[in-house]
């Protein structure tokens, strides 16, 4: 039943476009096995997602083997990106399955990360749904790295072991990121986000500290549904508290929705077998028609910098990449169609080098994610500008006037509109 790694990777031939799986469930047995035979290869094209753990192949000494394609940029290939030996495809996440589908990119070779097979052959792909699915109806040859350590997850994550060409064992533990406790400027963040949460809401927020601390903060709140791209440890003690039920939710009622997960092995544990959770293909959970249907659907989202129009910047630093277009436009659209949503843009004023995030202009070559007529809230530790509904010169007021006070005089003096008090 199952194969020797080197047999394995043995399978991969030159020329061929290969997937990996995504962030916590990035196969790292396989990837070095791969490695391995490096020198055997040529011309294998990579595409894949964020991935945890190690990432080799984008090495500048591998540079005429693989050619790596990210649909969002992780830590372990920024480098890479940044100085030309990995590439970066701009895709909103609801839409990279459809490259797959409709054979826009066809992947010879998938390196995936599963469950044992259970009494009827069936593998979950666990921590990670997201593009799998669409990668695996399409992808000529599949490899799999199959870990007892994998959570089970309910929803539509499953392989059945006829469609897997070499399985290889692991005993791997899972990739792991674990959120240290907010600081001051987050928790003031996260309060001002906290204010705009309302009971009954359904929520889209992602992994770290600003996300955690407005989940600790909603202890109080009742009856809150989860439907989100990915989550973490912070909807646990919520959901043992009663505060997350899901039961105003239109869509999959009583479900927590989401297509991947990355925290802690607590909650890996927490989402093993437990009917509560559903992980799904992200192009139905980031489908913009689907977010609207839930109600009050609050989005929490960040960016890099934000113009005084409200113009957000959330995947380069000027020219610089840095991250990736994700699934903020799915769902700050969708937060904005549902009945009472409210999309959110959450971020500190100001940078690690005190240089303002909220800026005149944005930097040239800076990435627009989200334009200025999807935006309605942003939030800093000074306030929250109410962008919905003002002219240009009423949110250039308002954005300015939840900026760090060392900046404030400076980006009126920058701005392109005369600031009035109306």
């Amino acid at each position: 039943m199952y194969s020797r790694l080197e047999d394995a990777v043995s399978l991969i031939q030159p020329g061929s476009n290969l997937f990996i799986h995504t962030a916590a469930a990035a196969p790292q047995q396989l990837i070095r096995g791969m490695m391995k035979r490096a020198h055997e290869l040529h011309d294998i094209t990579i595409y894949q997602m964020h991935t945890e753990g190690i990432a080799p192949y984008a090495a500048p000494e591998y540079e005429d083997i693989f050619h790596v394609n990210c649909f969002f940029i992780g830590a372990n290939l920024r480098r890479a990106v940044q100085e030309g030996r990995a590439q970066y495809i701009p895709v909103f996440l609801s839409e990279i399955p459809a490259l797959f589908r409709r054979k826009a990119i066809q992947i010879d070779y998938a390196l995936i990360h599963v469950s044992p097979p259970d009494s009827h052959g069936y593998c979950s792909l666990g921590v990670s749904v997201d593009i799998a699915p669409a990668v695996l109806e399409t992808a000529r040859h599949i490899i799999a790295q199959v870990n007892p350590n994998m959570p089970r997850t309910h929803g539509g994550g499953f392989i059945h072991t006829s469609r897997i060409d070499a399985m290889v064992e692991a005993q791997d533990e899972i990739l792991s990121v674990e959120i240290g406790a907010p600081d001051e400027l987050n928790c003031l963040i996260a309060k001002n986000v906290a204010s705009l949460i309302e009971d009954g809401a359904t929520l889209q927020m992602g992994i770290g500290s600003i996300p955690n601390a407005v989940l600790s903060m909603l202890g109080n709140h009742r009856k809150l549904g989860i439907h989100t791209e990915m989550f973490s440890d912070g909807i646990i003690d919520l959901v043992d508290k009663g505060v997350i039920t899901g039961e105003l939710k239109k869509k999959r009622q009583f479900k927590i929705v989401s297509s991947f997960m990355l925290g802690t092995k607590r909650l890996y544990e927490f989402a093993h077998d437990n009917p509560m959770i559903e992980m799904l293909d992200v192009a139905y959970v980031n489908d913009t028609h689907v977010i609207r249907q839930n109600p009050k659907v609050t989005a929490v989202n960040s960016a890099v910098e934000v113009d005084i129009s409200g113009q957000v910047c959330a995947d380069s630093i000027g020219y610089r990449l840095y991250s990736g277009v994700g699934g903020q436009m799915d769902f700050m659209r969708g937060a904005s169609l549902s009945q009472g949503g409210k999309p959110i843009i959450a971020m500190p004023s100001v940078t690690t080098r005190d240089e303002s995030k909220i800026v005149a202009t944005l930097k040239p070559g800076a990435g627009v994610v989200t334009t200025r007529a999807h935006v309605h809230y942003i939030v800093t530790e000074y306030g929250i500008a109410s962008l919905y509904g003002k002219n240009l010169k009423e949110r250039a007021k308002a954005m300015i006037d939840i900026a760090h006070p060392d900046h404030r005089e400076s980006l009126e003096k920058e701005a392109w509109l005369e600031l009035k008090t109306a």
